[in-house]
């Protein structure tokens, strides 16, 4: 810069930064720092370090020591007062629930028939049964002989055996209605033979109904009912002689029956039509034997699978004859008898020895 452009009033000193005063002074103490630097001596005695010469203690400046750091407090994040965003639903949360609903309907539904039933068979062990097998009208003279219900007598498991030896009872008595007009058509086309058939087929209608009914279904009912193996005895016993009957039935081998013989010599020989509805019975008959053979053997192994015998039958049979009321009238008439005759004959005894 050009002499000329100086200001010739100003202080010559104001230019320089180092004569500051203060500079001075912060400059000087620097100095005296780095000559007590120079002195200390890191093996000397105690690790003390000597002042700078020259120097005196109460020059020495006091340098407070460090102080912690206060505290900091925890951040708190203050809540937004900004609304939340609008709820969006993504694809997948979209979940169907109707299957599932239909699902938990339909255990509500399973269970509460559960628990009637339950509340069905507690409340039938209390209170007395009443009879409502035939089920009759409330005007017809004579009123119900059995009481029948499966769902409160029969096992789960064996509900379906029992339900289907009553339905082949039915078709029995069915069959044996048929067997009456295959009788009579047989009784047109041929008087002789056909009359006793006939006559027969009405019989056998109105004793073998009731007694099939009595003599195998009855039985097998009350077996499954209380486990009893006496009635499984009575009921094998029976049932297979029904066989037996259903085979010569069918097969028309002698002259009280309709057949499958008898009912071929018609068609062949006196009328086709009769025949033909002789035939018909006879089939009805042969498929009655083959359910029947079937079912036998499949009772026979359910019995046999609960562990019964013949003693248990014996054993059932003798408690069941002693609890009979009329069985223990005589046997009490027996005894007191007995007891009667045995005073009398020891007190003419007596009055003959004296």
């Amino acid at each position: 810069m050009s002499e000329f452009d100086a200001n010739p009033f100003a202080d010559p000193n104001q230019a320089n930064p180092f004569a500051d005063p203060s500079v001075r002074q912060a400059a000087g103490n620097r100095g005296q720092q780095a000559g007590g630097l120079d002195d200390y001596n890191p093996f000397a005695e105690n690790n003390k370090t000597r002042p700078a010469s020259g120097s005196t203690a109460s020059n020495a400046p006091l340098v407070p020591p460090p102080q912690p750091a206060p505290p900091s407090q925890p951040a708190i994040m203050k809540p937004s007062e900004d609304p939340p965003p609008p709820y969006a639903q993504s694809a997948a949360q979209k979940i169907d629930t109707s299957d599932l609903q239909r699902r938990q309907e339909e255990l509500e539904k399973k269970a509460a028939e559960l628990q009637k039933k339950e509340q069905e068979m507690k409340s039938a062990q209390f209170r007395e049964r009443q009879n409502n097998w035939p089920p009759l009208p409330s005007w017809f003279p004579v009123g119900p002989c059995f009481y029948q219900d499966f769902s409160v007598d029969i096992p789960l498991d064996f509900q379906r055996v029992v339900k289907f030896i009553y339905y082949m009872w039915w078709f029995h008595v069915f069959v044996l209605f048929l067997n009456i007009l295959a009788s009579l058509a047989y009784f047109i086309v041929d008087s002789g033979d056909g009359g006793t058939v006939f006559g027969l087929s009405i019989l056998w209608f109105i004793l073998f109904t009731p007694c099939s009914f009595l003599c195998w279904y009855r039985p097998l009912y009350k077996a499954f009912r209380s486990d009893s193996s006496f009635n499984f005895f009575l009921f094998f016993f029976v049932f297979f002689f029904q066989f037996c009957v259903y085979i010569i039935q069918c097969l028309g081998i002698t002259s009280f029956t309709v057949g499958w013989i008898n009912g071929i010599k018609v068609a062949t020989n006196s009328s086709v039509g009769a025949g033909a509805v002789m035939l018909f019975v006879a089939f009805f008959l042969s498929l009655e034997a083959a359910a029947t053979i079937f079912m036998l053997i499949k009772v026979h192994r359910i019995y046999r699978s609960t562990g019964a015998s013949f003693q248990k039958a014996q054993a059932e049979f003798a408690q069941g004859v002693m609890r009979n009321e009329t069985v223990q009238n005589v046997a009490s008439d027996a005894a007191a008898g007995a007891a009667r005759g045995a005073v009398s004959h020891y007190g003419t005894g007596g009055e003959n020895r004296y």
